[in-house]
């Protein structure tokens, strides 16, 4: 197993715990705030199953990457560019940095192909931090994948934020030991997402416009679908299923039309990653069921694109996240270090209206937004993946 070299003199003078490999997570410092009384009584009496298959424990198993996915709920995941901004993002308490060359503005701004960050600023930004570090990927980009998962980094970011590397599909995640997040506009895009092995998915929103308008919308809409499910027999859930699974042919069809061929996809064509058509179905049917069950994804759910003020982040968790990604909203405001510190006081008082509005106090100006409605289509970066 392949991992980051450990430098012990910095372990000794940032007094942390070495990070365990791919997608476990360091140690953390104990808090010493932490309000016993207030922890939510769901999570007292549980009993570990007794039919637990402890052979099944091991790295890369969906147990372990759902799992760590969830120690980041009720958090705030920064993008940072540099270590000196990840150990600000630290400080402000972040539960996670996400690692990139630039943050979406400027990707925004500068135009051109936006690919994974240099693996040498990765690596500083690593070094800098006890919490998990993660790290984007172009869509589809399998090698890019593999680099960041030989690193040793805690989670893969398949992200319409870069420039998709593949036109038709996304990464068979499940082939990987490291988690994976990716966005979604709807509940289609997010089950088969956790059909291809994610372990988080977020809102995909309108990233790099300070604007969180279309973050509202991709919540919403997943919100709705999975309340429409509950009225749907299983006959219906199965044919819904099964549109889901009709992204994955679109290869065959291009193919097959090219070659003046009927462009029918058949039950036993292989259409993702070994997989026939109907298995493909027959999978998204078994999510979906249930979603239907539990009332919401199987996975944490965190709100992701245009979220650039405390506000922003605790309307996001009052419409049902399980935490928060801010990207250019940090560092492209006024003051980061009060801004990052207020945004995750936001999330975590998110239903204390009081709370909200102290820590949005004298922070500065927020990052200049864009309205939606003035971006081109071909410019909407949630319009990437399917």
């Amino acid at each position: 197993m392949t991992g980051r070299r450990v430098d012990l003199d910095l372990c000794k003078r940032k007094s942390f715990a070495v990070r365990p490999l791919h997608g476990l997570p360091r140690f953390r410092k104990p808090d010493r705030n932490i309000d016993i009384e207030n922890i939510s009584s769901n999570s007292r009496g549980k009993r570990v199953p007794l039919e637990l298959d402890l052979k099944k424990l091991k790295f890369g198993t969906e147990l372990l990457k759902r799992g760590f996915a969830k120690m980041q709920k009720g958090g705030v995941i920064m993008d940072v560019t540099t270590a000196e901004q990840a150990a600000i993002s630290e400080e402000a308490g972040a539960v996670a940095v996400m690692a990139l060359e630039r943050v979406p503005a400027d990707i925004r701004a500068a135009g051109g192909v936006a690919r994974m960050a240099d693996p040498q600023r990765i690596q500083e930004i690593m070094n800098a931090v006890t919490v998990p570090v993660m790290a984007k990927v172009r869509i589809g980009h399998i090698a890019e994948a593999r680099a960041l998962e030989s690193m040793g980094v805690d989670m893969i970011d398949e992200s319409e934020v870069l420039t998709p590397a593949d036109p038709f599909f996304h990464i068979p995640k499940r082939m990987f030991s490291v988690p994976f997040v990716c966005g979604a506009r709807n509940l289609g895009e997010a089950v088969r997402r956790i059909h291809e092995g994610a372990a988080m998915i977020r809102t995909k929103g309108e990233p790099g416009t300070g604007n969180v308008v279309e973050a509202v919308r991709h919540i919403r809409l997943v919100n709705q679908a999975i309340a429409e499910l509950e009225s749907r027999d299983d006959d219906l859930i199965r044919s819904i299923a099964r549109k889901y699974a009709d992204s994955y042919t679109v290869l065959l069809r291009t193919v097959r039309e090219a070659n003046g061929e009927s462009t029918k996809v058949t039950d036993a064509d292989i259409v993702f990653a070994d997989q026939t058509l109907d298995e493909v179905a027959e999978s998204l049917y078994h999510i979906l069921l249930e979603i239907k069950k539990i009332k919401r994804l199987p996975v944490v759910n965190f709100a992701a694109g245009g979220v650039a003020t405390p506000a922003d982040a605790a309307m996001m968790m009052m419409l049902g996240c399980d935490g928060v990604f801010v990207g250019s909203g940090i560092f492209k405001s006024d003051n980061p270090e009060t801004r990052a510190k207020a945004i995750v006081e936001a999330v975590l008082h998110y239903d204390d209206p009081q709370v909200v509005a102290d820590v949005s106090k004298g922070i500065g100006a927020p990052m200049k937004g864009l309205d939606i409605n003035q971006l081109p289509e071909e410019e909407r970066l949630q319009e990437r993946g399917w």
